[in-house]
């Protein structure tokens, strides 16, 4: 199965001024996103998701100009061998660094979608997985910053869909962060599972003053104080509270990760398919984690293409936690792009699709009505 064509779709759709999320990297104007089509000889046809990188019409350039031309012709089913391709003549040797991930990332996730479709069977049977409830948390681009009540009446709904567990954009004000999440606790209860998320909007300073509210919260995990470069802060932050740290949605590749696991500061592994690797990456980043007892709660990005693959990635994992459900509103990404991706249950818990390979239908139409919007997406 000769790979024939690679294509990158930067799409975009903007954001209503009065939708769009605040939280700590600036408020939600847009949403971005870089569609991967991967077609072999037989016409097999695979789609995945890089991530746009906030800058997604380099990122799908990337893909088209450079990395097809390492990789055409090749076989499709020799994911292993195409990453170490491009790996020795990009990753490794000056080429881009992060932006080759982020491309690379959906061109293995659209070799993954292939080989289940020309076996007939979904992708997480062909990990080695089985179809089990998966826990969910209520995420994405949502719940963010807002006067607590509202944040609380914003929170609900999710709960009564289901939902067990969610994540609050933090990275404010210590104080207003606290208030909100000592806001959410109150209204539901000891039994709501809540995570938080700082967006690297937190110096050590503040770290130091939130986290023993977190331990009084009893707050399942800080994600991403601080910018993932920022090694000393991590391992400084370690020592505040019991809460645990999360991180790894900006870490590429396992190599990146083998600093993560020599520091020992983050115990709460988050890499993202669409941006540390690709399948194929990924589950060398979990395999690395299981053998020290580390969960791996993967990041999900912008499309309802790596929702759905991540759902069968964790159905296949030893280590895997929860889904990250994007419920932000208006997500055309999840809603139109895509047939459904995923569901809640009753349960709080999704499950992966049963179709062959990554099992959601994509609309091509959506990618010429959606063109790319330049500029940034957070304000």
């Amino acid at each position: 199965m000769r790979i024939v064509e690679i294509k990158a779709y930067p799409t975009s759709f903007p954001v209503p001024p009065d939708g769009g999320v605040k939280l700590g990297i600036g408020r939600a104007v847009k949403r971005d996103a870089v569609v991967v089509k991967v077609t072999t000889e037989d016409g097999i046809v695979g789609w995945g998701e890089s991530h746009h990188g906030r800058a997604h019409t380099a990122v799908a350039a990337l893909i088209e100009t450079t990395l097809s031309r390492l990789i055409l012709g090749m076989d499709a089913t020799d994911t292993t061998g195409i990453w170490a391709k491009v790996y020795r003549y990009q990753l490794a040797s000056h080429g881009m660094g992060a932006g080759t991930s982020l491309a690379l990332s959906g061109i293995d996730m659209a070799l993954w979608d292939i080989r289940g479709k020309a076996a007939g069977w979904p992708l997480y049977r062909l990990l080695g997985g089985a179809a089990k409830p998966i826990p969910a948390y209520a995420g994405g681009i949502a719940l963010g910053y807002q006067e607590p009540r509202a944040l609380v009446e914003e929170a609900r709904p999710f709960l009564e869909a289901g939902y067990r567990a969610l994540k609050l954009r933090i990275g404010d004000t210590v104080a207003d962060d606290i208030a909100r999440m000592r806001a959410v606790r109150e209204a539901f209860g000891p039994d709501l599972a809540i995570l938080t998320d700082a967006n690297t909007g937190y110096d050590i300073a503040m770290a130091r003053r939130v986290m023993p509210a977190m331990d009084e919260l009893d707050i399942g995990w800080l994600e991403e104080p601080f910018p993932a470069h920022d090694h000393r802060s991590y391992l400084q932050a370690k020592g505040f509270g019991r809460t645990p740290l999360a991180a790894g949605e900006n870490h590429f590749t396992r190599f990146e990760f083998t600093r993560v696991l020599e520091d020992g500061a983050i115990t709460i592994w988050q890499p993202d398919l669409s941006k540390s690797g690709g399948i194929t990456e990924v589950l060398r980043i979990a395999a690395m984690a299981s053998a020290f007892k580390i969960p791996v709660h993967p990041h999900s990005s912008m499309t309802g293409i790596n929702q759905a693959a991540s759902i069968h990635l964790l159905a296949a994992l030893d280590n895997g936690g929860y889904f990250e459900a994007d419920i932000s509103k208006a997500n055309r990404f999840r809603d139109q792009l895509v047939s459904e991706p995923w569901r809640i249950g009753s349960d709080g818990c999704v499950r992966p699709l049963e179709g062959p390979g990554i099992g959601v239908e994509v609309d091509e139409d959506f990618l010429r009505r959606h063109p790319a919007i330049e500029g940034p997406g957070y304000v």
